[in-house]
């Protein structure tokens, strides 16, 4: 794709690539950059918060939302975690896009993220079945250190 300047110059862009979407069975702990497309099975609201007071201005002051929902394909599910605006659209039933997801580890459990740099879609409502026997969720992770000194 090239777009002229105003000098008379071409500026090549890059095209962008096609999201490549991959399956909740094949999402690990601390990766990043998933785009995958999930029905919402649950969601459970785990905090709603009020702000403080109308005198101070700021993020300190919003209201804030997180949400736990049950997301799968058919291939598993695994525990979403939902903030603020994205709480809405993490309706039960929905069909939704998570596109930039990472994986958030959460007292040595995986949960599925989308941050500020990442984004959700409502989308059209899919044809697979949940497989609701393989929760990623329920396998504990334990942390362990390597002693590279004996090497």
């Amino acid at each position: 794709m090239t777009t002229n300047r105003h000098d008379g110059s071409a500026v090549v862009k890059p095209s962008l690539r096609k999201p490549a979407f991959v399956k909740v069975e094949s999402l690990k702990p601390g990766t990043y950059g998933h785009t995958v497309s999930v029905k919402v099975l649950q969601s459970n609201a785990v905090l709603s918060k009020k702000p403080r007071g109308q005198s101070v201005d700021g993020p300190q002051n919003r209201s804030s939302k997180i949400a736990e929902c049950l997301v799968g394909d058919e291939t598993g599910t695994i525990l979403f975690t939902a903030r603020n605006d994205q709480v809405e659209l993490m309706k039960p039933g929905n069909t939704v896009i998570l596109r930039n997801a990472r994986i958030d580890m959460f007292k040595g459990t995986v949960r599925l993220a989308v941050d500020k740099w990442g984004r959700i879609e409502v989308a059209e409502p899919a044809s697979f079945v949940v497989k609701e026997d393989n929760n990623l969720s329920l396998v504990q992770y334990e942390l362990v250190l390597v002693d590279e000194s004996r090497n």
